[in-house]
């Protein structure tokens, strides 16, 4: 039995386009052990793999704003004695980042990664093995491309995220079906104009679907309680763990999300996701190899509100006549 060692620390989506790896590993090696490093504020994505043994979370973002804090060094000594435990047969780093590259290095084992072509930062000083993997890839088959290449099999033609979450009941949400709208992003650039949302949700209401709005900082928060008032019974959740936020997801009827880690956890778990693109290129980071997923739009091509519809619409139908 392999004992294999994957590094992805962040970010959310990032993390989700990881997951098949972890599935791929167990198609070619049954019976692997799978250990994954990744930031605290993601450890509950790994730790829905069916075939992931131990999470090792890592707060890099929280320490190196106080590396002099004794707190922080007790952490860190901490975390690297428990990575250092185990002695793995392969270490893969897909992040391919100095981050990364650093905990592969400290890491017990065959440590491999991306070549100079392949990484954004020049690190195959860290790596024992280095392997080519094309930039024209999409994020997902980069990663599978690598782990393939570092164990020695052929990547599988279907996309395995391998994960599932219980739909969860919660006491601020309405009884009866619901669709999540994410409408918030870090990057204002890849906002779906407010108006928009706002209509979408309104429609959805006519058709008996409640309207929950997520949020993750202050000025999110705003934005959906705006759209909120003026969709009718919709509904703002409130601050929620990940692994809460994988529990809403999971009972929606439908998601619909703009370029946000959370609109790739929905696709993964196989929920009716739409994927809005406004700035980014959704053939080099969409929503990727999940039969209930649609992405529209693109770099300066905002969707309509139409085109939204028309796409659940076409979901809904493709889900009923499976039978599910």
């Amino acid at each position: 039995m392999k004992k294999i060692l994957l590094v992805k620390t962040s970010s959310l989506g990032d993390v989700v386009h990881n997951l098949p790896v972890a599935s791929d590993i167990l198609a070619a090696a049954p019976g692997s052990g799978i250990d994954w490093v990744v930031e605290e504020s993601f450890a509950a994505i790994p730790r829905l793999h069916r075939g992931v043994t131990r999470v090792l979370p890592v707060a890099i973002r929280r320490w190196r704003s106080s590396l002099l804090n004794g707190g922080t060094r007790t952490e860190l000594r901490a975390f690297l004695n428990g990575l250092r435990q185990t002695t793995y047969d392969l270490v893969i780093d897909t992040q391919g980042l100095l981050k990364s590259a650093l905990i592969a290095y400290a890491a017990r084992g065959v440590r491999c990664g991306l070549d100079f072509a392949s990484a954004r930062e020049p690190l195959t000083f860290f790596y024992d093995h280095t392997y080519s993997v094309p930039w024209t890839m999409h994020a997902v088959e980069r990663n599978r491309a690598l782990a393939a290449q570092a164990l020695g099999y052929a990547v599988p033609a279907r996309v395995d995220y391998g994960i599932a979450a219980a739909a969860a009941g919660f006491a601020w949400l309405p009884a009866g079906p619901y669709a999540v709208l994410l409408h918030a992003t870090s990057a204002r650039s890849k906002l779906w104009a407010m108006e928009r949302w706002i209509e979408l949700g309104t429609r959805l209401a006519r058709r008996g679907l409640c309207s929950v709005l997520t949020w993750g900082n202050a000025a999110e928060q705003l934005r959906a309680e705006e759209i909120a008032r003026r969709v009718p019974g919709a509904v703002v959740a409130p601050g929620l763990p990940l692994a809460d936020a994988a529990a809403l997801l999971s009972g929606a009827r439908a998601v619909v999300g703009v370029d946000t880690g959370l609109t790739h956890l929905a696709a993964a778990l196989q929920m009716p996701t739409v994927g809005i693109y406004c700035a980014t290129d959704p053939a080099a980071t969409g929503l990727y190899g999940c039969a209930r997923a649609v992405n529209l739009g693109g770099i300066g091509k905002p969707p309509a509100v139409e085109d939204v519809m028309a796409a659940l619409q076409k979901l809904t139908a493709r889900i009923a006549g499976q039978g599910q």
